[in-house]
């Protein structure tokens, strides 16, 4: 449910854009907002759960992003959204390191690998069937269902998690509130600089400050983040974990991955729906066979492939078949292409999908200690959720500038009559700028590419190094 939402409202922007009377630059905040406030305070989510028990934070979590998924569906513009939004986000923070935390500590070492495989090939896979399913939704039900579907999903997972997570031990780390306040601030001064960066021209934003001023003390605010972790006792971050190989380059890839499977839906749904002029429910068709693919190929990747060629060689392919789609996808980026033809690329992307994150699931988590499994868990959430909401950050500036690049006001995004394509110049513009958008989550995955292939591959072979002890 967490992993849809983070997806499924791409498919809906332009609706929601237009119903609400929003910009582009607020649009695209709607996924932000969700984005941030899930990646915020998710490493002190971790400590919570190690403190409090999985369970009980588990299922204070999911009530909060129940009632906050009501409140996004009753909403009735977009301040209201955006808001609604950051408290789903924060409740979707308790629940993600609990859910790779209980993995962690109830599986022995050589089950751990099959079980986060299954997490990560479920969490990729429901990233892809989040636009599907918001096409659909949106269609017959309008934009507010995709948010009121949670609720009775949310009350169900509330009952099954209180009968079915069993009651682990628990220990008492002290709290970094320091570090707790440094990385908000840190996270918050960034996303917030690369998506208004666009907008408003690098230049003041509040008062004398500009967005260059916010960026650059973000990044300051970061490096406080990072040298108050050396001094602490209990930090958020334990940055022991990074001198674990595996550990290190799971995280700087799924950071890529983040940064790929957000940044790009935004330019491939636009496409469709704005510049080709199909409807929600059909775009998102568009979808479905990266999905179906990851879906079906995922459960052999875990059980059989990576422990035959080892998660570095997987992962790295993986990651490099969907940069293959991503770029193919671009070829049809014109007025006049036959689109229908995207579904090959889209199969392909499935493909590199299915074989990318269940091996990274299973090298973050292989020679993780118990005690520090809600730590070590918030931290590789943690990275894949900022991947995830600075893939939405920079990819909200890239396409004001390309739009306004190519000679398109971007709030013709709001203002276009679903089933009507964009006609003649404007249309050749629109589609251009959104296929050279679609190159930076494409060179992103090259880059995931590169640093999956220096994993160790270990972890594919993690029971038999097991037996041997």
């Amino acid at each position: 449910m967490l992993m849809v939402d983070s997806s499924i409202v791409s498919v809906a922007n332009p609706t929601i854009q237009r119903d609400l009377g929003a910009s582009l630059t607020e649009t695209i905040w709607v996924t932000s907002a969700y984005l941030l406030g899930v990646a915020v305070p998710l490493l002190v989510a971790g400590r919570f759960g190690d403190r409090f028990g999985q369970r009980n934070v588990f299922i204070v979590g999911m009530a909060v992003f129940t009632v906050a998924s009501l409140a996004c569906g009753l909403a009735s513009s977009i301040g209201v959204l955006i808001a609604a939004r950051a408290i789903q986000g924060v409740g979707g923070s308790l629940i993600t390191p609990q859910s790779q935390a209980v993995l962690v500590r109830i599986f022995r070492p050589e089950r751990r690998g099959a079980a986060m495989g299954l997490w990560g090939s479920v969490s990729g896979i429901a990233m892809l069937v989040g636009p599907i399913l918001g096409g659909f939704l949106v269609q017959v039900a309008g934009w507010q269902a995709i948010f009121l579907i949670n609720v009775p999903v949310g009350v169900a997972g509330i009952a099954l998690a209180w009968r079915f997570i069993p009651k682990l031990t628990t220990s008492r780390p002290r709290f970094d509130w320091v570090g707790v306040g440094l990385s908000g601030v840190a996270v918050f001064l960034i996303v917030f600089a690369l998506q208004q960066g666009a907008e408003n021209g690098w230049g003041p934003v509040w008062g004398p400050v500009t967005i260059a001023q916010l960026l650059i003390a973000g990044v300051v605010v970061l490096g406080a983040f990072i040298a108050s972790q050396l001094r602490v006792r209990d930090p958020l971050v334990p940055l022991g974990l990074f001198r674990d190989r595996d550990f290190a380059l799971s995280n700087a890839t799924v950071f890529c991955i983040g940064v790929t499977i957000t940044g790009m839906s935004l330019p491939m749904l636009y496409f469709v729906q704005v510049a080709r002029g199909f409807d929600p429910m059909l775009s998102a068709v568009f979808m479905i066979p990266s999905a179906v693919v990851g879906a079906v190929l995922a459960p052999f990747v875990g059980s059989r492939i990576v422990a035959r060629f080892g998660a570095q060689r997987v992962a790295s392919f993986g990651l490099l078949v969907f940069a293959g789609g991503l770029a193919w996808y671009t070829v049809y980026y014109t007025p006049t292409s036959n689109v229908w033809l995207m579904l090959i690329p889209s199969a392909v992307t499935g493909v590199g999908s299915g074989c990318m994150w269940t091996p990274l699931s299973m090298s973050v988590t292989h020679r993780l200690p118990s005690e520090l499994a809600g730590a070590g868990s918030a931290v590789y959430n943690t990275v894949r959720q900022v991947g995830s909401v600075l893939g939405a950050a920079l990819m909200g500036g890239l396409l004001n500038a390309l739009l306004v690049g190519h000679g398109v006001d971007p709030a013709v995004t709001g203002r276009h009559t679903v089933g009507v394509p964009l006609p003649g110049e404007l249309g050749t513009a629109f589609s251009t700028a959104m296929g050279q958008a679609l190159l930076l989550p494409c060179g992103v995955a090259v880059v995931g590419a590169v640093l999956a292939a220096f994993l160790t591959g270990q972890a594919g072979h993690a029971h038999g190094e097991t037996d041997a002890r």
